[in-house]
């Protein structure tokens, strides 16, 4: 066993070719020395042991290069680091964790292989499989980075230990990757629910992928997508759940330290990169390479309290923005007044309208799939009329399939328009605006427009169902949004809601 030290960003350790490399471009990188094999000479498993220190301020991202020799079949590593009492409000150590081969660690991603965050100790890749979140495949010769990840430094610093074995013989049959099938048993043209924010044991998630699809079917849900932290290596292990009555779709939650971002629906096998912030200026590349991927652009949960979720990219490249993440709290709150402030942009600038979305972002036990969910109007139950459902903002949200609406705006001559559409009427010209809730009993209606909430309606019988009716001009709401929300329990605040609809716009614009 060879033990060598690498102390902080000096580098003062003891091991050869201790070195330092400050990288420009993605969020600021570090390069440390490297970790040495010889060759086999007739070894099974070889195992170095490397220590560091990592102070306060240290960059995004330190790589650990591993020189790994030819005859390898497996790579191994475990690491440890210490959690040092901190002042309260001081945020403690977090270090995440990940893996790039041979191929490199340049931004685009050829060379990943894997990633862990902070939700293992250990890990290992081969040719026929890997730990959840890796993706199997040979251990070629060259020179492979460990990937840290400091999430959050103490003030003492952070000391950290690397283990790495390799582990020499023949390397095992590569697995046959599956991916789920695009289409599922529609019903044609039709509201279907969806969930399309959860995580797996492929990333900090707790269930497998039959467990999700199991809670996703139990929820009433007929679409769901994949979308595990910076690692699309869940992709083919979702072939299996998929079946005529539930359709699954492929993507990450791309976790960057300036905020997450949700791809959604794009093509198997489909990796993004996290490595960069807003300061960047990497972030509309890497949009761009989501939808030309056949996905969407998602900002998730974006007034989100937690360290580095903060959505600090703007709304220019995003096709919809999730307002409603898991129980509805706080920072949902904010985000759905942050977007209905970009609503009325929109509709008074004339441009084009961000719709809204709501998923589960669940991880483990007692997070509920499908709460809430997103119940899009598509022609099919297939990906990509899903999409262009969502991007549309045919769509409204619900905390379970318990809920259901209908939402319209009628006005003369029989002109009629539903959720995300356009009523093309004259300013002066009468316009009918209709809510129909089921499954929401004790619940509030009301309608939002530019104006703010301009008609409340009574609470919603024992049976949970009602109707709410109102008359206006689209001088005097350039747009109609519906939400429907449980009795309040902090006056003058609004309780959370049960749904709340995409807008209709009103007017020839």
């Amino acid at each position: 066993m060879g033990d060598d030290d690498q102390d902080g960003i000096e580098e003062s350790g003891r091991g050869p070719g201790r070195r330092a490399v400050f990288v420009a471009g993605a969020a600021t990188a570090l390069t440390l020395g490297s970790v040495t094999f010889a060759s086999a000479a007739g070894q099974r498993r070889q195992t170095r042991t490397v220590r560091g220190t990592l102070p306060a301020g240290s960059p995004d991202f330190v790589y650990v290069p591993v020189d790994v020799p030819a005859g390898v079949r497996e790579l191994r590593v475990a690491y440890a680091y210490d959690r040092p009492a901190v002042p309260a409000g001081t945020a403690g150590n977090a270090l995440d964790i990940g893996l790039f081969d041979e191929r490199g660690t340049a931004l685009g991603g050829r060379g990943f292989r894997g990633w862990s965050g902070g939700a293992r100790t250990e890990f290992f890749v081969r040719a026929d499989d890997a730990t959840p979140g890796y993706l199997p495949g040979p251990v070629r010769a060259g020179t492979w980075s460990i990937a840290l990840g400091p999430y959050t430094v103490a003030p003492q610093g952070l000391a950290y230990e690397l283990t790495v074995a390799l582990e020499h013989g023949e390397p095992g049959a590569a697995p046959v990757r599956r991916y789920p099938p695009e289409r599922a048993r529609g019903r044609g043209r039709a509201w279907y629910r969806g969930d399309c924010h959860l995580h797996s044991w492929y990333s900090d998630g707790r269930r497998t992928p039959a467990e999700i699809a199991a809670l996703a079917r139990a929820a009433g849900l007929d679409f769901i997508n994949s979308s595990d932290h910076n690692t699309h290596a869940a992709h083919p292990h979702w072939a299996d759940e998929a079946g005529d009555d539930l359709l699954i779709l492929l993507g990450e939650e791309i976790t960057t330290r300036n905020g997450h971002v949700v791809a959604l629906g794009t093509d198997p096998g489909t990796f993004v990169d996290w490595r960069y912030r807003a300061r960047d200026n990497r972030f509309g590349e890497y949009a761009r390479q989501i939808r030309r991927a056949g996905g969407l652009v998602v900002p998730a949960h974006p007034h989100a309290t937690c360290v580095g979720c903060g959505w600090k990219f703007g709304f220019g490249e995003a096709d919809a923005v999730e307002v409603w993440n898991g129980p509805f709290t706080a920072d949902d709150e904010v985000a759905l007044a942050a977007w209905d402030g970009l609503l009325v942009a929109a509709a008074r600038g004339g441009r084009e309208w961000l719709p809204a979305m709501g998923s589960s972002d669940a991880h483990r036990d007692p997070d509920v799939v499908g709460l809430p969910q997103t119940v899009v109007l598509a022609d099919d139950l297939t990906r990509t009329a899903i999409q262009d459902g969502i991007r549309a903002g045919r769509s409204y949200l619900a905390e379970s399939r318990d809920v259901s609406l209908a939402f319209t705006a009628t006005g003369g001559r029989g002109l009629r328009a539903g959720i995300g559409e356009r009523l093309r009427v004259a300013p002066d010209a009468p316009v009918t605006v209709r809510l129909e809730v089921d499954g929401a009993p004790g619940c509030v209606p009301r309608l939002v427009t530019d104006e703010g909430v301009l008609l409340t309606g009574d609470p919603l019988p024992s049976g949970g169902a009602g109707v709410l009716q109102w008359r206006t001009t689209a001088a005097y709401a350039a747009y109609v949004r519906a939400e429907v929300r449980h009795p309040a329990t902090a006056p003058p605040l609004p309780g959370p809601p049960a749904a709340l609809t995409n807008p209709i716009f009103l007017g020839a614009r």
